[in-house]
């Protein structure tokens, strides 16, 4: 008798019982075609190995039948621990949001809402109007308008007032931000022609006079967040630029890139520039980002002169570039927390975890430590160690975060890295991931931003090592 005729067929596993919960939780199409495939499997395997004794049966079948859907099922995007020492963490999600900002996510994913509606009039609305008031009462800008992210802000703007026209940037803010987008790039396929004044590590207010001609739309200055040029340098102020555009009826622009609408000083971080300063100094329109130092959902968020604003909410790449309903009220739910400083390092996840003291993480180790010590046994030395963390997603690039972390180093002289990639491996399958960063032959989980100490310890839980 062959092989083959002792494994059961499709039809009669699908009257199986179990088979039958299975069909109601995943349908019977997927059911099916996942029985198909396991049979498939093991015909494949018997065939491979004619001289082995397989035991197959039907409680087996249904094993691996709800294993496969399990797997096909589970969602890729999931939750992690943020535990590498970077905040704001662009392949970890960047900002975590607020409370407020997840409930407002909720109130509009649950019901139709006024997205587009105004409700005094009954007509059609401007999705902008939920978050531009706000905007401007936080930055002093006259209106306000929301793209995706802050790169398609830059391209909006640029294809909006220099299509076609020439841009002169400074040489040492000719910046590659995450991804491989490059200012020179976004420039170019925003339809304006760059051009280069300055040197690397030294510009002057003469450079960019020299360069203004008939084909010259606008100044833009860019924060050079995600560097510094330290030394021999100079860099013109956006004041000067400001005056120098106005002079000549253009406009000024300034990307701030990973804006933050308060003073970080007041928190007892480094100083970053806010919109608010660049209004101030006679920015005509600035671009930043509201997943990052903001804190909020990814965005990009412009503010500035109205007759500007308007013409960008005019140009049609401004309806392929806008925020869906969720970002909005994330966004709005956030700023809105702005209008209560005393309370926002308390409220806003980012700026709470920027804030957190050395003394709270080094006591938040020493609570995990001996649970930690348990589980690894004797494979592994488990300590508290000070560190250094960064705020990430280019914010301060040269600013150091003072830090705790968890320690965990390999007893063994020889063959640490398979045994750090193996507990990393292992950390990374947890149900919820755990991740942290290998520095000096050790795996160090940066304190941080771990907020959920008892999700931790349950997922830590689950960690087997041998």
């Amino acid at each position: 008798m062959s092989k083959h005729s002792i494994i059961p067929s499709v039809n009669s596993l699908l009257i199986l019982e179990p088979m039958k919960v299975l069909i109601e939780t995943h349908g019977r199409r997927l059911t099916t075609d996942v029985i198909r495939e396991v049979l498939a499997n093991i015909r494949e395997e018997i065939a491979h190995s004619p001289e082995k004794q397989f035991s197959i049966d039907e409680t087996k079948i249904v094993g691996l039948v709800s294993d496969h859907l399990a797997k096909i099922e589970a969602p890729t995007f999931k939750p992690v621990f943020n535990l590498t020492g970077t905040v704001l963490h662009t392949n970890l999600g960047r900002a975590v949001l607020a409370t407020e900002a997840i409930n407002a996510i909720n109130d509009v994913a649950r019901r139709a809402s006024n997205l587009e509606y105004d409700l005094h009039t009954g007509r059609r609305g401007d999705r902008d109007s939920h978050i531009e008031e706000i905007i401007c009462s936080l930055t002093g800008a006259e209106a306000a308008t929301l793209v995706n992210n802050n790169a398609a802000a830059v391209m909006l703007v640029l294809n909006t007032l220099a299509l076609r026209k020439e841009v002169p940037v400074s040489r040492g803010e000719l910046i590659e931000i995450g991804g491989s987008f490059r200012i020179p790039d976004i420039m170019s396929r925003s339809g304006c022609r760059l051009v280069e004044v300055g040197t690397t590590n030294r510009t002057h207010i003469a450079d960019y006079e020299a360069a203004i001609n008939s084909r010259t739309a606008l100044f833009m200055s860019v924060h050079t967040s995600n560097y510094k040029v330290e030394g021999f340098t100079n860099a013109v102020s956006e004041s000067e630029l400001a005056r120098l555009a106005h002079k000549h009826n253009l406009p000024f622009v300034v990307d701030l890139g990973s804006g933050t609408l308060v003073d970080l000083a007041h928190y007892g971080l480094p100083h970053e520039p806010t919109p608010n300063e660049s209004i101030v100094s006679g920015a005509d329109l600035i671009t930043f980002s509201g997943d990052k130092l903001l804190g909020g959902p990814q965005s990009g968020i412009i503010v500035g002169n109205s007759n500007l604003i308007a013409k960008l909410k005019k140009n049609p790449l401004k309806r392929a570039m806008r925020c869906d309903k969720f970002t909005i009220a994330a966004l709005a739910a956030t700023l809105r927390l702005y209008k209560n400083p005393d309370k926002l390092a308390e409220r806003l996840p980012t700026l709470r975890m920027l804030t957190r003291s050395v003394e709270e993480l080094k006591a938040l180790s020493e609570r995990l430590i001996p649970t930690l010590k348990n589980i690894l046994g004797e494979n592994y030395e488990i300590s508290g160690a000070k560190t250094f963390g960064q705020i990430g997603s280019g914010s301060l690039p040269v600013e150091n975060l003072n830090s705790f972390a968890v320690k965990v180093t390999p007893h063994k002289k020889r063959g640490k890295g398979k045994a750090l990639k193996e507990i990393t491996t292992k950390l990374r399958a947890l149900p919820t991931p755990i991740i942290g960063r290998l520095q000096n032959d050790s795996l160090w989980l940066d304190l941080r931003c771990l907020e959920n100490e008892n999700e931790f310890l349950k997922q830590i839980s689950m960690l087997r090592i041998k």
